[in-house]
């Protein structure tokens, strides 16, 4: 079975759909594919689909919703003797879970690129670095679970995505600066600093790129628009750490210059 959930949620089985056009159906496939092979709770299932209210009839609804899955999945495995729907979506002691081979959901895809580009960056090889965080991000086609409506649950399971694939980002722009690539990362860095108003390190990457490429006023210009949404928005300044920049910048600090050994 393949899932993606790094946009809108697809899930195939030997090329045919099994995600359901029903709303709640469709957050049970969600949670279950975000913790496959894991066990998900019925309360934990209830408290996705219905939050606090849940209705005396829960129980009996939500394995309604499980049947209807069962159907979609045994419908695409039509002619396979080696597996039943109920090998796939499986009832456990408590709870469901959705055994998935390994590499078959893009998300831990994601998370394994992740992993191997943080630890390229931790031992100073920037250039597979930025390689392997490009390709995690590139399996994003939008916002996680955009087309699924989201309980309580998985708006967590959607914010620890969001905030991994921003971590991400930082993280290859981070590797694309010491690899001297600042011209190449000024477009992306101005588009992030817009779209991020009060996004203190995609403001030092957008300060740190123009300066390295002949735009100190460029690189000032960008402080003073975020100290500006700050005070106005927070009534906050800066971070020390920011502000520092900003005062390297004003005096010419050398130090700013990337160090030919950085370059690798």
């Amino acid at each position: 079975m393949e899932i993606k959930v790094l946009g809108p949620l697809t899930a195939h089985e030997h090329g045919v759909s099994i995600v359901p056009s029903a709303a709640k159906p469709r957050q049970i496939l969600a949670l279950l594919a975000l913790q496959a092979d894991h066990v998900v709770t019925v309360p934990t299932l209830m408290e996705e689909i219905w939050g606090a209210d849940v209705p005396r009839s829960a129980a009996t609804t939500l394995q309604t919703y499980i049947l209807q899955l069962r159907r979609k999945i045994a419908a695409a495995l039509d002619g396979d003797p080696t597996r039943d729907a109920k090998d796939v979506l499986i009832t456990q002691h408590g709870g469901y879970l959705l055994q998935v081979q390994p590499g078959q959901i893009d998300v831990q895809e994601f998370e394994q690129l992740a992993a191997s580009g943080r630890a390229a960056y931790d031992a100073r090889d920037y250039r597979a670095a930025s390689e392997l965080l490009g390709s995690a991000l590139a399996l994003w086609q939008g916002p996680a679970l955009v087309d699924v409506r989201a309980g309580s649950v998985l708006e967590l399971e959607v914010l620890r995505m969001d905030e991994d694939r921003m971590a991400t980002l930082e993280r290859r722009i981070d590797a694309d600066l010491r690899l001297g690539r600042h011209n190449e990362v000024v477009p992306e860095l101005r588009v992030l600093a817009a779209r991020h108003p009060m996004h203190e390190n995609f403001c030092a990457q957008l300060m740190l790129a123009t300066h390295r490429s002949g735009g100190a006023w460029r690189a000032l210009e960008a402080y003073q628009r975020l100290r500006g949404t700050l005070v106005h928005e927070l009534g906050l300044e800066p971070s020390p750490k920011l502000q520092r920049l900003h005062h390297a910048v004003l005096s010419g600090d050398p130090a700013l210059d990337l160090k030919p050994s950085a370059v690798n």
